[in-house]
């Protein structure tokens, strides 16, 4: 399965862990979200770049506007 995700501004703490909210869909077109508590590269590459870019955030869509506390707990 293939996603393509983009970062938002919205943070949930999820077990006691801050988790950045990701929206995106799936190489089909299915709406979906990702919780995402890490993110990195190997530390030989130059990553300036992606971490610029891990800055950019993209407006929350709208069904993600409430999420279901049984979705992070």
């Amino acid at each position: 399965m293939k996603i393509t995700l983009e970062s938002t501004s919205r943070v949930v703490t999820i077990n006691g862990i801050p988790a950045r909210l990701w929206q995106g869909t799936t190489a089909n077109g299915i709406p979906c979200h990702a919780f995402i508590t890490r993110i990195g590269v190997d530390r030989t590459l130059d990553a300036t770049e992606f971490e610029r870019d891990l800055t950019e955030t993209t407006p929350l869509r709208a069904d993600l506007a409430v999420i279901p506390l049984r979705m992070i707990l």
